[in-house]
């Protein structure tokens, strides 16, 4: 057993890569260290304790991630080093060479970061804590304030769908959650804290409830009781979850934003086969109108994939134009990227990075345009827009409930307040707003 009072006086940093899941993570580890004693370390100050949570989605990604590492033992050296996350889980072992990182710990592991620090003694080599996949069966809840309003929620973890480009199962394992009593109980908290949005997140939220015998739905209905939120966003949810249960409820909550991110990935289904996807296009185009039918305002981002293997120009274009002719606000695009030991690596018709990177750019560009016409569509109306407590050039920002970013002159008083406004011009992707 550590004895605790190796702790006083110490300074962590943390650096989170990746997802609003890592944050919440990040987050919780944060607290395990503060209630023995550590504190957050100020901007000026050298850490004694650093911790990287990583992300392992892209081989982009994980090239960041051991920048960030090697950046962080730098800034602070002799600090105790703990570096965690899905990049950790995947490759552990490319972490512990690396010079300065003391522990690596998986993702059984990550939540009960004090048991593993070994009286903080610096190591030769990096020691690596990790369990296989499918022994990663715990769910420890997180939940995270940014720091600008919003609490992220960590409601689900892990998956079970081993899609053929995503390697999300190996590094988080099977899908699982906590009970719905312990996530109202933490927006409780939230509220206590004085927080107004929370924004569910896991990996695959619409399938919360598996390990406890309820539903997404449930979740949300008992959520939506919360007296003291002003608002929940749902963050990405695969599109077969997406019930039209919960989307009439959205659409008539107390508290739930009109506000959805549904990952499609490809617009062709021959390419969703191949990605082992869980619906077609025409699902998905149901999801999309039957939004848009009952909740006309609402804000919808979509996750696309360009580049997988198996994507001829053929399958791009039907992809492109099934994206047009959907009523969205916003693609997310990501670039695919080669994952060890997955499926996809199986299928024929490599795409040339030059290719990746024009067909990049098409769907970027008719995201700009999909974009420019929901805000203009939504010039003149009047929104709540909750705003954040950061200031940049004597300007504040926020977001109102269909998350449209606006902005206004700095003013210490409406800090996480919601005001109702009038949306007025368009400056880029800010919004000049007239007050109501």
């Amino acid at each position: 057993m550590i004895d605790n009072s190796i702790f006083e006086n110490k300074k962590a940093a943390y650096l989170t890569l990746g997802c609003k899941l890592n944050f919440a993570e990040t987050s919780a580890i944060g607290r395990q260290l503060s209630q023995v004693g550590v504190r957050r370390a100020r901007e000026s100050e050298a850490a004694d304790i650093c911790v990287i949570n990583t992300c392992s989605v892209t081989e982009f990604a994980d090239k960041k991630c051991r920048q960030a590492v090697r950046k962080l033992i730098k800034e602070n050296p002799g600090a105790y080093v703990i570096v965690t996350g899905c990049y950790a889980q995947l490759k552990p072992e490319d972490i512990a060479a690396i010079d300065g990182v003391d522990i690596v710990l998986g993702s059984e592991q990550k939540l009960d970061v004090v048991a593993y620090l070994d009286e903080l003694k610096k190591k030769d080599k990096g020691v690596i804590h990790t369990s296989k996949t499918n022994h990663i069966k715990s769910f420890v809840p997180s939940c995270s304030q940014d720091d600008r309003t919003r609490y992220f929620l960590k409601v689900q973890d892990g998956c079970d769908y081993f899609c053929s480009f995503c390697t999300i199962p190996f590094a988080r394992g099977r899908s699982r959650n906590g009970t719905i009593e312990s996530m109202v109980d933490q927006a409780k908290e939230v509220v206590a804290k004085g927080g107004k949005e929370i924004v569910l997140t896991g990996v695959n939220i619409g399938d919360f409830g598996r390990t406890t015998g309820e539903t997404f739905f449930d979740l949300i209905k008992a959520l939506d009781e919360v007296e003291g939120i002003e608002r929940f966003r749902i963050s990405s949810i695969e599109p077969n979850l997406l019930t039209d249960e919960i989307i009439e409820f959205v659409a008539n909550s107390k508290r739930f934003a009109p506000h959805f991110h549904i990952p499609l990935q490809s617009g062709s289904d021959a390419v969703l086969k191949l990605m082992r996807r869980r619906y077609d296009t025409a699902l998905f185009r149901h999801k999309v109108e039957k939004i848009k039918s009952i909740i006309p305002d609402a804000f919808i981002g979509v996750d696309v994939i360009v580049g997988t293997r198996g994507e001829t120009d053929e399958y791009f274009e039907e992809a492109r134009l099934f994206l047009e002719s959907l009523d969205f606000s916003q693609l997310h695009v990501f670039t695919y990227s080669e994952r060890p030991n997955t499926q996809a690596l199986k299928i024929d018709h490599e795409v040339e990075p030059k290719t990746k990177h024009a067909r990049c750019k098409v769907l970027l560009d008719l995201s700009d345009k999909k974009l420019y016409d929901f805000y203009q569509s939504q010039k003149g109306t009047n929104r709540k827009v909750l705003f954040e407590h950061t200031q940049h050039d004597d300007v504040m920002y926020g977001f109102t409930e269909n998350y449209i970013k606006v902005e206004t002159p700095y003013m210490e008083s409406k800090a996480n307040e919601i005001k109702m406004i009038t949306l007025g011009e368009f400056n880029s992707v800010k919004t000049a707003l007239v007050e109501g």
